[in-house]
């Protein structure tokens, strides 16, 4: 993950052609955020599939009504759609099971024309009278809601009453994910961050049809999860961070709240307990996880690599089955991150041990492995996850080592550190971030392609992309939103959208047109000078 901080189709063409061309509001000059017209269709982030612009598109008004049937999933999408228009519009908004043609319709239907989309996949009809949002699943019409969300003026992000008008240009949408992994990684170990901090977060990742949320929830500075059979992970391991503040952990409760409020969002929450390495928390509260049986002090400093879980001793294996034992009990989802990266106070034969001793462990309580790229190394058990986080200058031992696992079976999620990592700096003027992989503008976020990325590797293998977000010099939610925006929308696009959509003079455009709604969701963005941002 990070060998860093020693200091510390034709289709995309084709479819924003017709966005721009056959749109009667595309001839309009300047960004669609100042223009009274509606916003050309498709013109959002990540971009469609398919986009069909046509017709006299749909208005929002006080008599507008958003229709489900009589399934909860349903009724639980409008409540939230209606939660987001209601402050800006002023307008009532009844969601309600009564049948009618009129209104926002929110259908879920298994008609081969959904399911041939699959899970994630949603079909958006624009007209007059009417806008209906229609999926297999609930999980795509929330991402087909989203969308809905960005074909509507940035206003209607705020939470005071604005002018409008609210009108979605005419047409059809029909979309689905490339990959089926899209996440973010949110390291609250470095820095501690609270419930409220982290729902912020998950938030912004719904909107750009994210459907992951990795949590680094423990490092040398800071363990941040309750674990009842080692309390003293949490109240002694948890009280400091980087710098000596005062940190903090999650309740059981808190982290239930998280998941939760992930999974109202189509989010999957994955837990990262860092092992063996990353573990001085760990090693200060328990003597008995050292090898010499002596615990060191807290650690608030950015260097890596120097702790270690001694492997020789059956207490360690004890310790990591009490701590996946209630993290999986408290965990819906289907996997659980073991970390691995950086372990440099751990010999290799002692790494390799390690890993085969703590995968049956997480199988044992019904997840699968996930680990960072260092996984490769030892024996990866069947059905793992690699998180490959080298960059360019990464010697080619080690992408060899990924490569030839992903060839026997290992599954792949890209976050190249000169790519991905949110945490780099843009450029030496970045007053946050670290620079260990070099500088990271927005255009070098984007412009990669992660079927192509680790050459030899199988397409097959690689299930989807992460931007990492660690936290060393990042204490604030204005930091984290400085550094992920407007670098996060473009990680997400290459999750989502077809690689032959992929095409940075169209897509900063795009970008551009972010900002107002930026803005109005109060995210403190980087303004880039690659990025043609609106004047007013």
């Amino acid at each position: 993950m990070r060998q860093h901080r020693r200091t510390a189709c034709v289709i995309g063409s084709l479819l924003l052609i017709a966005a721009a061309g056959t749109s009667s509001t595309a001839a309009a000059p300047g960004p669609a955020a100042d223009r009274a017209e509606p916003i050309p269709l498709g013109r959002v982030v990540p971009v469609p599939m398919k986009v069909e612009p046509g017709g006299p598109g749909f208005e929002i008004t006080s008599k507008t009504r958003i229709r489900v049937g009589d399934r909860p999933e349903e009724r639980r999408v409008g409540e939230y759609l209606a939660g987001i228009l209601r402050p800006s519009t002023g307008y009532r908004l009844p969601v309600t099971d009564r049948a009618g043609g009129d209104g926002i319709r929110l259908r879920l239907s298994a008609e081969p024309e959904n399911k041939v989309l699959g899970n994630e996949g949603y079909r958006v009809i624009s007209g007059r009278g009417s806008l209906t949002i229609t999926s297999w699943s609930p999980t795509g019409l929330f991402h087909g809601v989203q969308t809905v969300r960005q074909q509507l003026p940035a206003a209607v992000e705020k939470k005071t009453k604005q002018p409008g008008p609210w009108v979605i240009a005419g047409g059809t949408i029909k979309d689905m994910p490339r990959y089926a992994y899209r996440g973010s990684m949110l390291d609250v170990s470095r820095h501690f961050f609270p419930v409220e901090h982290v729902k912020r977060y998950i938030d912004q990742l719904a909107l750009y049809k994210m459907n992951k949320l990795h949590l680094h929830l423990s490092d040398d500075q800071g363990w941040r999860i309750a674990i009842d059979s080692w309390p003293r992970l949490a109240t002694y391991g948890g009280s400091t961070q980087v710098g000596g503040g005062p940190g903090g952990y999650y309740t059981k409760a808190q982290y239930k709240e998280i998941v939760a409020y992930a999974a109202a969002r189509q989010l999957q929450v994955i837990p990262e307990i860092d092992m063996p390495g990353h573990t001085n928390a760990a090693l200060a509260s328990y003597a008995e996880l050292n090898c010499d049986g002596i615990a060191p002090p807290l650690y608030t400093g950015t260097n890596v690599g120097f702790s270690s879980l001694c492997v020789k001793k059956d207490v360690t294996y004890d310790f990591v089955d009490d701590v996946v034992r209630e993290l999986a009990a408290l965990t819906p989802g289907g996997t659980v991150h073991i970390g691995g990266d950086e372990a440099h106070s751990t010999s290799h034969e002692d790494f390799v041990t390690f890993m085969d001793k703590v995968q049956p462990i997480v199988a044992k309580y019904g997840k699968d492995v996930m680990g960072w790229h260092q996984l490769a190394g030892a024996n990866p058990a069947k059905g793992a996850v690699a998180q490959y986080w080298g960059y360019d200058r990464t010697g080619q031992a080690e992408r060899d080592q990924v490569v030839n696992a992903a060839r026997n079976g290992t599954k792949l999620v890209l976050s190249p550190a000169d790519r991905a990592y949110l945490d780099m700096k843009y450029d030496k003027n970045t007053p946050l971030g670290l620079t260990w992989a070099g500088y990271v503008e927005v255009q070098r976020a984007y412009d990669w392609d992660p079927g192509t990325y680790l050459q030899g590797a199988p397409a097959d293998s690689v299930l989807g992309v992460e931007a990492p977000l660690w936290t060393e010099t990042l204490s604030t939610p204005a930091h984290l939103d400085y550094m992920a925006f407007p670098r996060l929308p473009g990680i997400a696009e290459l999750g989502w959208s077809p690689a032959s959509t992929h095409d940075w003079n169209t897509y900063r455009t795009r970008l551009a047109d972010q900002a107002p709604r930026w803005d109005a969701l109060g995210i403190n963005y980087y303004k880039s000078p690659q990025v043609p941002w609106p004047t007013t």
